[in-house]
């Protein structure tokens, strides 16, 4: 774990309120309007003001931030809410601030409220930053945009309140795997909102993103009832504590390893796609998925066209050259990722190694708008590997 994200990690927990959000086009003043600073979603407003905002009037504050545990700004909080907009930002942070600029195009932000005027925030710009600071709240990018939870939600809906406490109760260990988990949140979402899976086929992007939230939630309410009362338990000793905060680390990096998998896995599953995971190939590499599977991959009379290839990773801005020897047969490689957001130097790379990226579709606009054409939703893969697989 690097230096930065075990600092946001401890700034988060120090902290009065917390969020983080991925940098985007409109951060970094890459959409061509005159907007400037971060964009603060209104769901944050807790934390940057004690009202929130009042439409035809601007309200501002100056704070004090500490990046990086390095230097500081006296930076200002802002609504604006005259004329058209109705939107809160962060600005103000003097010449030479090294983070607004294209390359932090996809880093994640995390700003912690230490005091009420005394801020710490982070700019975490690797895969393996990103998701050492994921993994320690359980969190997945589709978390992100809002204030981080520290303790299982208690506001969630009373029919999902009422699956998960069934669920809870229905379970014969300690904890379900991953699978057991991903199956379970999907099926205590679709009950509480009177979906049938058949429903998936028509919004197989919002429905990821459903399965996700609700998976999370899931998981934390596991969580608080499985280690409430050790945690209200004083420990023996310092190697005690550590063993089952490893403990718990370890089992969320788990979750989020998987998560994505099972439920893109359901996904295809529901569109009545051919196709198998984690198939060897060239050098005992293991595919996520292969359309329409290992049968076709290995025959080789099958044509290299009727062969589809798909990664999933949950952020993908280093790692996605880890999956462009997983399968020789295949040239081209679609990723799906929950990445808000890539610079488009690094697209540029991707597309030239022959990577496609796949996204929920709400994501398109975190991207630059010279590649939103070239980047695929869901449900546009989905349909392009059923062309394949007809008759």
């Amino acid at each position: 774990m690097s230096n930065f994200s075990q600092a946001a990690i401890d700034a988060v927990n120090r902290g009065q309120y917390a969020f983080c959000k991925f940098i985007s086009a409109n951060d970094v003043g890459d959409t061509g309007g005159h907007q400037s600073g971060f964009y603060i979603p209104k769901n944050v407003v807790p934390m940057i003001f004690n009202i929130p905002g009042k439409k035809g009037e601007n309200l501002d504050r100056i704070v004090k931030i500490k990046w990086q545990g390095d230097f500081f700004t006296e930076s200002r909080f802002v609504y604006y809410g005259s004329g058209t907009r109705n939107e809160y930002r962060l600005t103000r942070f003097g010449r030479g601030f090294p983070y607004l600029n294209s390359e932090n195009w996809g880093n994640l932000l995390v700003i912690s409220q230490i005091e009420y005027e005394h801020y710490e925030a982070f700019i975490l710009s690797s895969d393996d930053e990103i998701e050492a600071f994921f993994s320690a709240f359980g969190m997945s990018p589709e978390d992100t945009n809002k204030l981080i939870k520290q303790k299982a939600q208690d506001s969630i809906d009373s029919m999902l309140a009422d699956c998960f406490s069934e669920y809870l109760k229905s379970l014969k260990v300690d904890f379900p795997t991953t699978e057991d988990l991903a199956k379970n949140a999907r099926n205590c979402f679709m009950k509480a909102n009177h979906y049938s899976f058949k429903d998936t086929i028509a919004e197989p992007d919002k429905r990821i993103l459903e399965w996700i939230n609700c998976e999370y939630e899931l998981f934390r309410n596991i969580e608080a009832d499985r280690y409430s009362s050790i945690l209200m338990t004083p420990f023996v000793n310092i190697q005690k504590l550590i063993d089952v905060a490893n403990t718990i680390l370890n089992r969320r990096k788990s979750r989020a390893g998987k998560s994505l998998e099972h439920h893109l896995g359901e996904i295809f599953h529901v569109n009545a796609l051919n196709f198998d995971t984690q198939v060897i190939t060239e050098d005992n590499k293991k595919p996520d998925f292969i359309f329409p599977g290992k049968t076709e991959y290995h025959n080789k009379s099958t044509p290299d066209s009727y062969l589809t290839f798909l990664a999933s990773k949950t952020t993908c801005k280093d790692r996605w050259r880890q999956i462009l020897n997983e399968a020789d047969r295949i040239k081209e490689k679609h990723l799906f990722t929950l990445q808000q957001g890539i610079s488009v130097n690094q697209l540029d790379e991707m597309y030239r190694y022959g990577v496609t990226l796949v996204i929920p579709k709400a994501y398109k606009t975190f991207f630059p708008k010279i590649y939103q054409d070239k980047i695929l939703d869901l449900k546009t893969f989905v349909n392009l590997v059923k062309a394949k697989q007809r008759p």
